[in-house]
C-alpha cells in the first residue's frame, strides 16, 4: 500500500501529508482512504491546489466533518491528493504540481478536479477517496480512469471545513475501488435527514445526452448494457428513450453548457475574487482564462443563467418523477491525450460539461459506472436519480455492477 510519507511514482498525493488511524470497531475498519487537498485536516494547511493558496492561509484548527465521519467509522487516512487549482478544471493537470499518472491509461489526463483522488483508489494505494464535484470533478476522472464514483444530492455530504468554488453547485463526492464500498462510504457520510426514500424502476434513456458523445463511446457503452439487457430490464423495466432539452428558452444540451459557466462563474468570483484579487496568484492556462470570464460576468446575464437553471431543475425533477433513473455517458469520450492543446481541451470541455450539467444544474445525484472502454481506455455510464435518492442509487450500482462492470 503506498502512503503519503513513501515515494508516490503516481503523483497521486501530496508530500508530508497526514497520516491517522481510524477508530477501532467501526463499519470501515480495516479500510484506507485518502482526502483531496480541499478538506481541512487539524494542523495542516489545506493548498487547494495552488501555492498561493497554501502561503497565504494557516493550519486547519479542525478536522473536516466529512474526514472526520470516516474516521470515525474506522477507516485510516493515509494522505492528502493533488487537485487541480482551487477546483476549478476537470483535467487533473495542474501547472504548479504536475499531473497525477491515469492507471488506465498513462498516456491520457486523469481528470480532475479530483485527480490524485481518482489516482489513488485506481491505482490500489486506498480503498476509498474523498473528492469534490462542481461540474463534474468526481464523475469526469471516475470515467477516465475506470473506478465508480458518486456525485451526492447537493449538500447530503458535508463541505463543512472544505474549500468554496462554487457553493450552490459544490458536493462531497467520492470514488471506491468497488459498488460495496461506494455504498459503504454513503452510509456514513450521506445525511440521513436528507434521505428520500424511493424505488427506482424507471429506465430513462438520454437520447440527447448520448448524442453529445462520441460516436463510439455511445455504441460501447450500449453494448456494455446489452451484455445482460434481460438482467437490466429484471432490475429497471423496459428501457425509455427521452430528450433531456425541453425547456422554454434554455435550448439543446450544448447551450446549457453557458448557462452553467455563467451561473457558476459568478459563484466563484463571489467566493474567491476578493482573494484573487488580493493575492494576484499565478494560475496555470485554462484556470487562469476562467477566472478572467467569471471577473467579467454582467448582473444580467447572471440573472438570466439563474431564472434558467431554475426551470432546468423543475424541469428535470418532472422528469425523472420519484422513480426514474436517467442514463447518460458520464463523458464524451475517453480521456483526452496528454499535452492535448488547449485550444482542443476547450471544445472537450464544453461538450463534457453539457453533460455533466444535467445532474449539476439541478442538484442531483449521480454515480459513474465503469461500463466499457474506447480505444483500450475507460468509458462510464452515469446515473442520474431524484433529489436525496443516493442511497437507492447506490444499491442499483451494486446491481449493475455485477452485470455491466468488466474488469
Amino acid at each position: 500500500m503506498m502512503s503519503s510519507n513513501s515515494r508516490d511514482s503516481s503523483n497521486a498525493f501530496l508530500p508530508g501529508g497526514p497520516e491517522i488511524p481510524g477508530t477501532a470497531g467501526g463499519p470501515l475498519q480495516g479500510l484506507t482512504f485518502a482526502a483531496k487537498d480541499l478538506y481541512d485536516v487539524q494542523g495542516y494547511v489545506t493548498g487547494f491546489g495552488n501555492p498561493t493558496w497554501k502561503e497565504t492561509h494557516q493550519p486547519a484548527t479542525a478536522t473536516a466533518p466529512a474526514v472526520q465521519a470516516l474516521l470515525t467509522a474506522g477507516a485510516s487516512l493515509v494522505g492528502k491528493t493533488h487537485m487541480d487549482e482551487l477546483a476549478y478544471s476537470l483535467n487533473g493537470e495542474n501547472f504548479h504540481y504536475g499531473t497525477p499518472v491515469n492507471p488506465a491509461c498513462p498516456d491520457r489526463i486523469p481528470g480532475g478536479s479530483s485527480s490524485g483522488s481518482v489516482v489513488a483508489v485506481a491505482n490500489g494505494s486506498v480503498d476509498i477517496a474523498l473528492g469534490s464535484d462542481t461540474g463534474g470533478s468526481v464523475r469526469v476522472p471516475a470515467s477516465y480512469c475506470g473506478v465508480l464514483g458518486i456525485r451526492p444530492t447537493h449538500g447530503r455530504v458535508s463541505l463543512e471545513g472544505a474549500c468554496t468554488l462554487a457553493a450552490s453547485y459544490d458536493t462531497g463526492g467520492y470514488f471506491a475501488k468497488n459498488a460495496e464500498l461506494l455504498r459503504k462510504a454513503g452510509d456514513v457520510l450521506l445525511d440521513p435527514a436528507t434521505r428520500s426514500s424511493v424505488q427506482l424502476r424507471r429506465w430513462l434513456v438520454a437520447k440527447d445526452a448520448f448524442e453529445l458523445a462520441d460516436g463510439a463511446t455511445s455504441k460501447a457503452i450500449y453494448e456494455a448494457v446489452q451484455r445482460d439487457f434481460q438482467g437490466v430490464r429484471d432490475i429497471l423495466g423496459e428501457p425509455q428513450e427521452v430528450t433531456v432539452a425541453e425547456v422554454e428558452e434554455a435550448g439543446p444540451l450544448s447551450t446549457w453548457y453557458d448557462i452553467f459557466r455563467v451561473s457558476q462563474g459568478a459563484e466563484v468570483w463571489e467566493a474567491l475574487g476578493e482573494w484573487v484579487q488580493q493575492a494576484q496568484p499565478h494560475f496555470g492556462p485554462g484556470t487562469k482564462e476562467r477566472f478572467e470570464m467569471a471577473s467579467r460576468l454582467r448582473p444580467e446575464e447572471v440573472e438570466h443563467a439563474k431564472k434558467l437553471r431554475a426551470r432546468i431543475t423543475e424541469h428535470v425533477e418532472r422528469l425523472l418523477g420519484n422513480d426514474g433513473v436517467l442514463a447518460v455517458p458520464s463523458a464524451p469520450g475517453p480521456a483526452p491525450l496528454l499535452n492535448t492543446p488547449q485550444q482542443d481541451l476547450n471544445a472537450f470541455r464544453q461538450r463534457l460539461i453539457s453533460l455533466t450539467c444535467i445532474a449539476g444544474l439541478s442538484g442531483l445525484p449521480q454515480v459513474s459506472l465503469p461500463v466499457a472502454k474506447v480505444a483500450g481506455c475507460p468509458v462510464g455510464l452515469g446515473l442520474i436519480g431524484p433529489r436525496g435518492s443516493d442511497e437507492a442509487l447506490l444499491r442499483l450500482t451494486e446491481q449493475l455492477e455485477v452485470l455491466l462492470c468488466t474488469s
